[in-house]
């Protein structure tokens, strides 16, 4: 399904049913969108399951309805708290995902939307920011002052922000790209953009408050939406380390280490990404990473440990229970700072 999970279906989604299946979690990681790197992160995987469904259960909580059935553990589905070990599969509700065609860079969702019904994967991602931090998309998109903010051009550190900014942008095209809400409304089919605006207002404070009680502060992160017959479900995984950006007194405990360090250790590839989107963008081709002459380096090994040790001992941080064998979270973000 992408570059960091699998998917199994037990059961196929129909026009008039959901189905049944599965998130496997790997212990792969993708930046800047290439896909899976050429390391893997021991228990990143589990560990990424963890808190999905401490999350999922968390929102169940609150009254959000989403796709989430259980964690898995010798076959039986189960909640969190009755696991004796971390998971790594995610039992979910399937939804159908059709065909997006596109020529190059123009995509038909008018398709999409025929053989989807009034049952499917919305094709957008919801984004919500609470903060702009370092590497934030939204610096190098807009200005301070097309958010109220009054700044004339952005600091070097993260702006808290009074209000969170919610935004869309595109799920399935090869180089995602922001939306306006008409274009975003479109895009959305039969499911309100409205709903799905408050939803992800309403997904982020629970996530802020439960990261709050854990010390951890809440930057941004995103959801995507299943759409079943007039109801909107949170669907794939919300509130991780790889879908929202955290931070911990003040340092990244996110995917966001592992951007910022392949920007300072491998630039020459980060450079390369870039010019090759932008060359895709001008010549209308889809496949970007087809335009790319470099491709990523192997980490080494005390930076795959650091890695492991944020993801580990932030989910057990996060969640409260001492799920992984891991340093106290001061601890891993020690060594997270001397990257």
């Amino acid at each position: 399904m992408t570059s960091v999970k699998e998917f199994q279906i037990d059961e196929e989604a129909t026009e008039t049913d959901l189905g049944r299946g599965l998130f496997v979690f790997t212990d792969d990681y993708s930046v800047f969108d290439w896909g899976k790197m050429p390391d893997q992160i021991a228990e990143k995987g589990a560990s990424l399951c963890t808190m999905g469904a401490y999350n999922f259960e968390l929102l169940e909580s609150e009254g959000v309805a989403t796709h989430y059935r259980g964690v898995i553990e010798d076959g039986e589905v189960i909640r969190l708290a009755d696991a004796s070990r971390p998971p790594w599969q995610m039992a979910i509700d399937l939804t159908q995902v059709p065909d997006l065609p596109n020529e190059g860079r123009d995509y038909d969702y008018d398709h999409y939307h025929e053989v989807a019904g009034h049952n499917y994967l919305i094709p957008l991602e919801i984004i919500f920011r609470n903060e702009v931090p370092i590497g934030s998309s939204l610096r190098s998109r807009t200005d301070p002052e097309d958010h109220g903010l009054d700044f004339e051009s952005w600091p070097e550190g993260a702006v808290d922000l009074d209000e969170p900014i919610v935004e869309f942008s595109t799920k399935y095209e090869e180089g995602d790209r922001y939306l306006d809400r008409e274009e975003a409304d479109s895009i959305a089919g039969r499911a309100d953009i409205d709903v799905l605006a408050d939803l992800a207002r309403e997904v982020n404070r629970i996530i802020t408050e439960q990261a709050e009680s854990a010390g951890l502060t809440h930057q941004d992160g995103k959801i995507e939406c299943l759409y079943y017959d007039g109801e909107v479900r949170v669907a794939d995984v919300v509130g991780t380390f790889d879908e929202n950006r955290f931070s911990y007194e003040g340092t990244q405990l996110s995917k966001e280490v592992l951007r910022q360090h392949h920007k300072r250790t491998q630039p020459e590839w980060v450079q390369a990404v870039k010019a090759a989107k932008a060359e895709a963008k001008q010549e209308n081709v889809a496949n970007w990473k087809s335009l790319c002459d470099r491709d990523p380096q192997p980490l080494d090994e005390d930076v795959l440990t650091t890695a492991r040790n944020m993801y580990c001992a932030g989910a057990n941080a996060y969640t409260g229970q001492e799920l992984f064998d891991a340093p106290p979270l001061s601890s891993a973000i020690g060594a997270v700072q001397r990257l």
